[in-house]
C-alpha cells in the first residue's frame, strides 16, 4: 500500500506539475497605417475644425497694411423643416406653413466681428454678363471692397447683402463665396 500510495502521490505531483507550467498563448497584431486624408473643416484634436464656413453678410471691408479688415455680421441660413420651424416661431409664416422659397435667414443679433482677409482671398461673386446670363465669377478682395464701398461698376445679379459664405481659418477669411438668394 505504502508504495501504491507513493506512487499514487507522484502521479498526483507530476499532474499539478504540468498543470502548474508557463505554457502562454501570445497573440501578436501587426497594424499597418492606412493614409487618412482629413479634411481641414474636420476636428483634428482636441479643439474646434481650423477651418469653418459661415454665413452672414459684410459690414464692411478696408484695406489695412497688408491684408484688408472685414466686419462681418454672421447669420443662419436655414431650409427645409427647420425653416419652417424657425419663421413660424418669429411670425414670418403661419404656423405649419412653409417658407418661401425653402430657406429662412436668422440673424438675431445683428452683431459685426472682426476678421482679416488675406489679399489673395478667394472671391467668387454672382456677376450678370448679359440681361438674361449670369453666374459664379472669380473676383478679387480688391474688387470686393469696392463693392463693400459702393465703387465698383461690376453688375451684380443681386445685391451682397443678400449674404456670403466665408471660409475662415482661425481669425483669416480665406474665401468669400456670394450665396444666392431667391
Amino acid at each position: 500500500m505504502i508504495r501504491a500510495s507513493g506512487l499514487a502521490a507522484v502521479v498526483v505531483a507530476v499532474v499539478v506539475a504540468s498543470g502548474c507550467g508557463s505554457t502562454k498563448t501570445v497573440t501578436e497584431t501587426t497594424t499597418v497605417a492606412e493614409p487618412v486624408t482629413v479634411a481641414s473643416s474636420e476636428p483634428t484634436g482636441l479643439g474646434p475644425p481650423r477651418e469653418r464656413v459661415e454665413f452672414g453678410h459684410i459690414r464692411s471691408l478696408a484695406r489695412a497694411g497688408g491684408h484688408y479688415v472685414m466686419r462681418f455680421d454672421p447669420a443662419l441660413l436655414l431650409s427645409g423643416e427647420t425653416a419652417n420651424k424657425a419663421a413660424a416661431e418669429n411670425g414670418a409664416v403661419a404656423p405649419g406653413e412653409p417658407v418661401p422659397n425653402d430657406n429662412y435667414v436668422v440673424d438675431e443679433s445683428h452683431r459685426a466681428y472682426t476678421y482679416r482677409v488675406a489679399p489673395d482671398a478667394k472671391v467668387t461673386l454672382l456677376i450678370r454678363s448679359s440681361p438674361e446670363k449670369w453666374g459664379p465669377t472669380p473676383s478679387t478682395v480688391a474688387e470686393l471692397e469696392k463693392i463693400v464701398d459702393g465703387s465698383s461698376k461690376l453688375d451684380l445679379f443681386e445685391p451682397l447683402d443678400t449674404g456670403v459664405w466665408v471660409t475662415i481659418d482661425v481669425d483669416t477669411v480665406r474665401a468669400v463665396y456670394h450665396q444666392y438668394h431667391p
